[in-house]
């Protein structure tokens, strides 16, 4: 079973594409959390574009985010070098988290028939606790859709 929205946001630890350890809980009372969820960086035919169409829609409104006292990360089960590659490439301003066991992405997103996370966007409040969750992403509206969450905590 995922995590619902109104439940308890689970904790735990990944490694960021900088080389970071990002630890859930320790935002607990300090932040607001935004966890997007997506399949692949690089996937065979268009879904890399779509990757890239939402991480656009989120970068235009990272300042918003960040002064709605939002942190945001995506995450996926690519390796850290190609969330460093991706991040690079496309100059995201954000934290990319790997998760090559899978076990945060079956969690919160659920895998699909092979394998990889679902798109799905979680935003959880500085209590911990899952305030808003998006599972049909609007690629090219997904970082305000996030804001209004946000300005509703």
């Amino acid at each position: 079973m995922t995590i619902q929205q109104g439940d308890i946001a689970e904790n735990f630890e990944l490694s960021g594409h900088d080389g970071s350890k990002i630890i859930l809980e320790s935002y607990k009372d300090k932040k607001n959390v935004v966890l997007c969820f997506y399949p692949k960086n690089h996937l065979f035919a268009c879904p890399s574009k779509k990757v890239f169409e939402m991480a656009e829609s989120v970068i235009s409104v990272f300042s918003q985010i960040e002064s709605e006292d939002g942190v945001i990360f995506a995450i996926s089960i690519d390796s850290i070098e190609s969330q460093a590659k991706f991040v690079d490439e496309y100059k995201i301003p954000y934290t990319h988290l790997s998760d090559t066991d899978k076990t945060v992405c079956k969690k919160y997103a659920g895998l699909n028939m092979v394998g990889l996370a679902k798109r799905s966007t979680f935003v959880i409040d500085k209590k911990g606790i899952v305030r808003s969750i998006f599972r049909e992403i609007d690629a090219k509206n997904h970082g305000m859709q996030i804001v209004e969450s946000l300005k509703h905590l």
